[in-house]
């Protein structure tokens, strides 16, 4: 803003400052207090709201509705060392996504020195150069006022070292409000100039079929996690609200189906005399009930995608 549109005593009229909205994600490695900081910022646990299809092609994790600006914060996959197609097109994911979103902030916590994790996501941050950047130093409660300078001065040198221009250095604890409020402040004036994007009411519009997909795998996971950790995915096909139904005993089917990478797989999952896939439906009926509130019947099966991990085709068909 230019001294031309400031506020001043003799120019009351001057207009306001206009309204922004725009994308933010936190990035950090694991336990960096990124889950955190985002429901400190929206105020509450997110809500699942919204039939509304997604504006974004990013999960949104929370919205934050302020006078001046809404921030909508993205969530965003871990960056990591790829190992497998499903690596790499996590990781291209991150980049796209790193590119698209208004704001990154760059999550560390105080009580831990910079380890090589955070060099890899800094020196990835590196390469995307337009992008602002803001270091955000969390979990400050735990340190004290030496050790948090330490940690100020040394990402600030990390940024040198890698050429990143930080826009700030902010040190925050989601214990204590104020600090997140000043971050809401500093990041507010990089989104663009806007409209809000969302109504008022939504604090997240994470599709519901992805939210039960997602009931489902872990339940799955739950005490195979040695034996399958990540060939599991899961698809919701349908969720259909039960025909012929009174209005005060509603039931929604949904089917759903659990893709493993082998056959040899399956016995795991299934269990001796299919208990094990009994378990995981009730299960995880139980918690799309409380999630979607109201009763369910799931219809669960179970189907091999070969090596569906390293190939691109089936990547498509399961949502990655």
């Amino acid at each position: 803003m230019g001294p031309m549109s400031a506020r001043t005593p003799e120019n009351p009229a001057a207009d306001p400052a206009p309204h922004r909205a725009g994308f933010a994600c936190f990035v950090g490695r694991p336990n960096a207090g990124k889950s955190t900081l985002t429901n400190a910022l929206v105020g509450k646990k997110v809500a699942i709201t919204s039939s509304r299809p997604q504006t974004t092609r990013h999960t949104v994790r929370g919205i934050v509705h302020r006078e001046d600006a809404q921030l909508i914060l993205v969530d965003t996959p871990g960056l990591h060392k790829p190992r497998t197609l499903l690596g790499e097109r996590l990781n291209d994911v991150v980049r796209t996504t790193w590119a698209e979103v208004d704001v990154i902030g760059f999550c560390v916590p105080a009580d831990q020195k910079l380890g090589p994790g955070d060099k890899f996501i800094a020196k990835e941050l590196a390469g995307i150069k337009r992008t602002p950047k803001i270091a955000i130093v969390t979990k400050t409660d735990l340190v004290d006022g030496k050790q948090l300078r330490e940690q100020l001065l040394a990402i600030d040198e990390m940024g040198r070292e890698l050429g990143i221009e930080w826009a700030q250095i902010v040190p925050v604890s989601a214990v204590g409000d104020q600090q997140v409020s000043l971050l809401a402040d500093l990041i507010a004036p990089m989104l663009p100039e806007s409209p809000p994007l969302y109504p008022e009411g939504d604090l997240t519009d994470e599709p519901e079929m992805v939210m039960v997909a997602e009931l489902i795998r872990e339940a799955a996971l739950e005490g195979v996690r040695d034996e399958l950790p990540h060939s599991i995915a899961v698809v919701v096909e349908e969720m259909i609200p039960r025909e012929d139904r009174p209005k005060d005993r509603p039931l929604l089917d949904i089917h759903a189906n659990v893709y493993i990478e082998r056959p040899s797989q399956k016995g795991i999952i299934i269990g001796p005399k299919g208990q094990r896939l009994k378990d995981v439906g009730t299960k995880s009926r139980k918690q799309i009930e409380a999630l979607l509130g109201t009763p369910v019947f799931l219809d669960l099966h179970v189907k091999v995608a070969k090596d569906w991990q390293r190939d691109p085709k089936q990547l498509r068909k399961l949502g990655f």
